[in-house]
């Protein structure tokens, strides 16, 4: 062949040559081949992902002893792709640098294509790239590879995807909607016009306080058994009788932190038909730091002394000794009070702050004996409804300043014989006030404690919250109805 020949093909070598990254002799640039400027242009338009060794993807290279095979994560900036003349390419250890499926223990997975609109951090295209840009802990730190269609992740081991998915099942026929929800198992929102629930309210004005707590009083912790609760709520039924009681701290009481000054305990002695329930209602001085508890104390004092006493008040009881049993419900009412002023002495305190009114129901659960006893000192109310109408069983008189013994020491004492259909009510000066003040409240509990069925718990703490205008104090009631 002559020289022109020859030189048209070394000339078509050297072409093939650069198509395939080999370089030539002349010693040129790294990173400057065809395929390098090929690369490069794709991964400009988005299409990068062709290029094997891109950025995150994963190879097996062969260890010193041609088995160990460790992941190797390519460098995010490409420049060497081909090895010297003759020896094998980076592409794969087989030597070639063809996009074949590799041995059966290499595992190929290519970068995704990143979305429209990513520079990728290639040079732009037909652009000689510079040496190799050193790299961030973040981007030597080994990235979780993409998983091919078809694999998700084995259990446990969310780097490992040599488990394939399971095949699609049959698509499942429509089945029914879930029932709704009814709409009135929640209370609708408040609008900016509608109004909140609350505490019912009698009177002409408008509420001056918020009908829910504000501030709980102040704690000591050395005196943590000082602290009552803002409500108390209680019931129960015995034969004939069914009983409810609430106390509720006042509006002015909550707005200010202080404590509940009502005290209430309700006690059971004995079982059977010969057992006695008793309810005590007591409540402190309105100016006195100590008057919550005092009202604890005598409430307690008066529980363990008829409780003492059981067997012979409940004979008393069955035998209608009402002598007997004024006498020695007086007695056991003047030991408390006693108590109570020793107690204030060894507190260093007044008489008159250390001191408490009480009032107590006494009643037996023998079906067969409907006698029902009332004793106590201080204000307060004794009210019945019968037959729908309201009774006022202990009318209050105001106290006699000149009295050696007022209407608050004074004991008082009634015994009454219920009949089926009665309710007979208990309460504390703070809701015996409005009582006897605003008829309307005593008209709304005979409509609504006068029925045949007793209220439920909730129903009578709501109904003993009715609001009345001018009147803030603490509400204790003790409700008993007799079938």
């Amino acid at each position: 062949m002559s020289q022109q020949g020859e030189t048209g093909r070394r000339q078509e070598d050297e072409w093939w040559r650069q198509l395939y990254g080999q370089p030539d002799s002349v010693g040129r640039e790294v990173g400057d081949t065809l395929d390098d400027r090929y690369s490069s242009a794709l991964s400009a338009l988005g299409e990068g992902g062709d290029s094997e060794a891109a950025d995150g993807e994963v190879t097996e290279a062969e260890g010193s002893d041609g088995r160990d095979a460790v992941p190797r994560q390519a460098d995010p900036w490409p420049t060497d792709r081909t090895a010297a003349p003759g020896g094998p390419s980076r592409g794969g250890p087989g030597g070639t640098d063809t996009d074949d499926a590799g041995s059966p223990d290499t595992l190929r997975l290519r970068r995704p294509v990143p979305p429209p609109g990513t520079v990728p951090p290639a040079a732009r295209p037909w652009q000689h790239q510079g040496p190799p840009h050193p790299r961030t802990a973040a981007e030597q730190a080994p990235q979780p590879p993409a998983l091919p269609p078809g694999w998700v992740p084995a259990a446990g081991s969310a780097a490992d995807p040599r488990r394939p998915a399971a095949p699609p099942g049959p698509p499942k026929p429509p089945g029914p909607l879930p029932p709704e929800i009814p709409a009135a198992a929640s209370a609708p929102a408040a609008g900016p016009d509608q109004a909140r629930p609350e505490a019912p309210y009698l009177g002409d004005g408008s509420a001056t306080y918020d009908p829910e707590p504000t501030a709980w009083p102040e704690a000591h912790p050395d005196a943590l058994d000082d602290l009552v609760p803002d409500t108390e709520l209680d019931g129960a039924r015995y034969g004939l009788l069914t009983l409810r009681t609430a106390s509720v701290r006042g509006a002015t009481a909550r707005l200010r932190g202080e404590p509940r000054r009502d005290a209430v305990l309700t006690a059971r002695f004995g079982d059977g038909d010969d057992a006695l329930l008793l309810v005590a209602v007591a409540t402190g001085p309105r100016d006195s730091a100590t008057a919550h508890r005092a009202a604890h104390d005598v409430c307690r004092w008066m529980a363990a002394a008829v409780g003492r006493s059981r067997a012979r008040l409940g004979e008393d009881i069955r035998s209608s000794r009402r002598g007997s049993l004024k006498s020695g419900l007086h007695r056991l009412t003047d030991r408390c009070r006693g108590r109570l002023r020793a107690r204030g002495q060894e507190l260093g305190l007044d008489p008159a702050e250390y001191t408490a009114t009480l009032r107590c129901l006494l009643l037996p659960a023998d079906p067969d004996c409907r006698i029902r006893l009332f004793f106590g000192t201080g204000d307060g109310g004794l009210y019945r409804i019968r037959g729908g109408e309201w009774q006022d069983l202990d009318p209050w008189q105001p106290e006699d300043p000149e009295s050696g013994d007022g209407p608050a020491v004074r004991f008082r004492f009634r015994a009454t014989v219920a009949r089926p259909g009665d309710t007979l009510l208990l309460c504390s000066g703070g809701l015996a006030g409005p009582l006897r003040g605003e008829p309307a409240l005593a008209a709304h509990l005979t409509q609504r404690w006068g029925a045949a069925e007793p209220p439920g718990l909730e129903a009578f703490l709501g109904d003993t919250r009715t609001r009345v205008e001018g009147y803030d104090g603490d509400r204790t009631a003790v409700a008993v109805w007799d079938d």
